[in-house]
């Protein structure tokens, strides 16, 4: 009997246990599912992008992106969602210790030339978005059509160096990466801004030339560089101009620099008040710049004779991280002759004074 009284309060204990069981489970579900219904809207969203190749529909918020060429310092600067990348070793010294192991641990999927690109390890590495950053000439080594049946692709190369810097946000922008570029970019522009009001007075009246890193020696020719090139075009930003222009423009690089024969060097610098020139990260003088410092055309230059070479390191930077570097070796090469310019601007000891400041920028008044 009391067996039979409590069969219904048993039952019913279990019909509540399995209803409360039922309805937690239910909840669950329904929260799972209707995260994933929201995840899964979130990755189907897209946006397009203008790129080289196009118009280019991308998603929203890219989660796993192939970057090649000169979009892997972007968007390794960048932080955005890598999963693999082409190698770019020219980059390495100019990359802080955390993008370096960032890096070195991404899968790469291509070499340095566009020509080296492994489509197979592309398409293992499952990507939703894939950003060339290579010239628009160099595109035709790359099979783009069967880059786009793997993800889809936009091509964002430089024209002329200086544009890396509208390029690279470009990169960022499409890797759905630019909050990290931005604060950055604002960075490199506030220390450049520095420095360019500490050089108002020096620095934009001088007729500057600069010799690249990239002569070919076997040919007897040297690297001219002229406004917007890789080793001009940082320094343009604390006021620097380098005067004159390509004879004979070859499009993108060859639009601002040239490659005279090294018997030339005299009526290419001849105007030059000042010559900077390009140096390895370390410092030390790459083959093709030492080709020229050691002719006899070099030492007779009127800007040499007067010591007014510059080094400039890290010159091919590509990011404004980069970039960041290459402003404190430039400011300490400047810096002496700006020192130089305040004390002939009043009294040497022991010499007497001048009358006024010099008429001209005073790095080339004539010395004492």
């Amino acid at each position: 009997m009391s067996t039979t009284a409590r069969s219904p309060r048993v039952a019913g204990a279990l019909l509540l246990s399995l209803a409360l069981a039922v309805g937690c489970s239910s909840g669950t579900s329904g929260e799972g599912a209707g995260g994933d219904a929201q995840s899964t809207a979130d990755a189907n969203q897209t946006r397009v992008v203008t790129a080289d190749n196009g118009e280019i529909t991308v998603p929203a918020s890219p989660q796993r992106v192939i970057a090649t060429g000169y979009a892997v310092p972007a968007l390794v600067d960048a932080d955005a969602a890598l999963v693999g990348i082409s190698a770019w070793w020219r980059g390495v010294p100019m990359m802080d210790a955390e993008d370096r192991k960032k890096y070195e641990e991404l899968p790469k999927v291509a070499g340095e030339a566009a020509s080296e690109t492994n489509y197979e390890a592309i398409a293992e590495a499952e990507p939703d978005l894939i950003v060339i950053g290579v010239p628009k000439p160099v595109l035709a080594d790359i099979d783009l059509k069967r880059l786009e049946s793997i993800a889809p692709v936009v091509a964002i190369g430089p024209s002329v160096p200086s544009m890396w810097r509208d390029l690279s946000r470009k990169q960022a922008d499409a890797a759905g990466a630019v909050a990290k570029f931005d604060a950055v970019k604002a960075e490199y522009e506030k220390q450049a801004a520095d420095l360019a009001a500490k050089y108002k007075d020096v620095l934009p009246s001088l007729k500057l030339a600069h010799v690249g890193a990239y002569g070919e020696v076997a040919k007897g020719n040297f690297q001219r560089e002229f406004d917007g090139s890789w080793g001009t075009n940082i320094a343009q930003d604390l006021g620097a101009s380098y005067y004159g222009e390509v004879k004979v423009k070859g499009g993108g690089s060859r639009d601002v620099s040239e490659y005279p024969s090294i018997e030339e060097l005299p009526a290419a610098f001849a105007e030059a008040e000042a010559i900077t020139y390009s140096v390895k990260a370390d410092g030390s003088v790459p083959a093709p710049v030492q080709y020229v410092m050691d002719s006899p055309l070099w030492k007779e230059l009127p800007a040499v004779k007067a010591g007014k070479t510059f080094p400039l390191r890290y010159t091919e930077a590509a990011t404004y991280e980069a970039a960041k570097l290459t402003l404190p070796p430039a400011d300490e090469g400047f810096a002496p002759r700006l020192a130089t310019c305040a004390v002939r601007r009043g009294r040497r000891p022991g010499r007497g004074s001048r009358a006024g400041p010099p008429p001209s920028c005073c790095w080339w008044w004539p010395p004492w």
